[in-house]
Parts: C-alpha cells; structure tokens; sequence
C-alpha cells in the first residue's frame, strides 16, 4: 500500500511515462467530467497519446506548461500546468487535477502558488485565468485563497451528468499575486512543501524559504 503522507511533493516537467497512472485516474468518468470540460469518456494509452502527448514535449508546443506533481517515493499524485500561453497578451489559463486518494493534505495550494510564481515570475506573464464548474466548491476555494477574482459566469457551459452547468471564469493579475502571496505565504506552515525538482537551493518552493527570490 503507498504511503499517502508526504511532507514533500515535487514538480517535473510531465513526461510520457506519466500517461498510464493518469489513465487510471481518467477511468472516474465524474472526477474527469469535473477536471476537463471537452473530455466525457475515458483515455486508453492510444487515447491518453493523442491527448496529451504534446503536453509532454515543450519543445513542440512551446504554449502549454505542464508539470507532474510527485511524492518523495517518485509517485504521481497529481498534475498541473498552464495552457494557452500568450507571449503577445502575456497571460495563460492555469489547471490542477490531484489524484483523489492524494486531496486535502494542503498540495493543491501549494502547487498552484509555485505554478503562479513560475507564470508571473520565470516566463513573465502578466494574468493568469482559470475556469471551474459552478459546483466545484474545492476549485473555486483554492483559486479564491490563491488571490484570484471572479469576473464572470457562462450560463450552462458546461454539460455533465445529464445537465447543463453554469462555468465559472476567475482571474489574478501579476500585482494582485505579489500582494496575495505575501499573505498566502503565512497562511501555509512548512509541514507540507512543494518544489521544483532540482531546485533545492534555489528558492523555488512553497511555502517560500529564505532564499525565496524577492517580490518583484
């Protein structure tokens, strides 16, 4: 049985060989119908290829960041990312799936608030957008406690179920994350960490270290 306590949790780049665990997650058509809007029916590993496979070459699809989140052991546990990256609007859409045995030990926020450094901090966008189904009160809690305002509601966008659901657009602005984080920074004990792989004296992590890089 895996260890489903980490104090650690690490994001790489998501590789191919990360397409399998993902598939099983995939298989709860609800959790899938929560996380992706254009996906109903599971992935096989042809499918799982095809969908994600460019995800997993940055060099080919230079506006899509998408990271694995991992345990100490190496596992996956979940994954996040930004698509849609512009470098002429300089913004993005941020996404976040955690593997359903792996949520509420605290490495949703963290994850998001290390993505939302690298977005603002690293590849100099300007806003970050998210959307979420109306009934998924743990997306829009997250993205309320990263900073992010909601700016709008799209009627019955988003089908599922057998109904029709209202879609829920929220954004954050490179000024309002430098302030939010500050805040958000104390809010979030050491307990659990999340970090960029290899970065370990870098700064890159959350909550921020001492050597965290400055606010700017």
């Amino acid at each position: 049985m895996p260890q489903r306590q980490s104090p650690s949790f690490w994001l790489r780049p998501l590789e191919k060989g990360d397409f399998a665990s993902m598939a099983v997650w995939f298989q709860n058509v609800a959790d899938l119908a929560r996380f992706d809007r254009s996906v109903r029916a599971p992935f096989n590993s042809e499918g799982m290829e095809t969908s994600w496979g460019q995800a997993a070459e940055a060099a080919k699809e230079p506006g899509r960041h998408w990271f694995a989140i991992t345990a100490e052991t190496g596992e996956l546990c979940g994954i996040t990312g930004l698509e849609s990256v512009s470098s002429v609007n300089r913004d993005a859409v941020i996404a976040l799936f955690i593997e359903e045995s792996r949520r509420r030990q605290g490495i949703g926020i963290r994850s998001m608030a290390l993505v939302l450094d690298f977005a603002f901090r690293q590849i100099g966008l300007n806003r970050v957008t998210s959307y979420y189904r109306a009934d998924n009160l743990r997306s829009q809690q997250m993205t309320s406690r990263a900073g992010f305002a909601a700016e709008g509601t799209m009627r019955e966008a988003w089908f599922a179920d057998g109904r029709f659901y209202d879609m829920i657009c929220v954004g954050l602005l490179r000024g309002e994350w430098n302030t939010r984080r500050a805040a958000l920074a104390r809010e979030l004990d050491a307990a659990c960490t999340a970090r960029f792989r290899g970065s370990g004296s870098s700064g890159w992590a959350w909550p921020p270290g001492p050597l965290d890089p400055p606010d700017g």
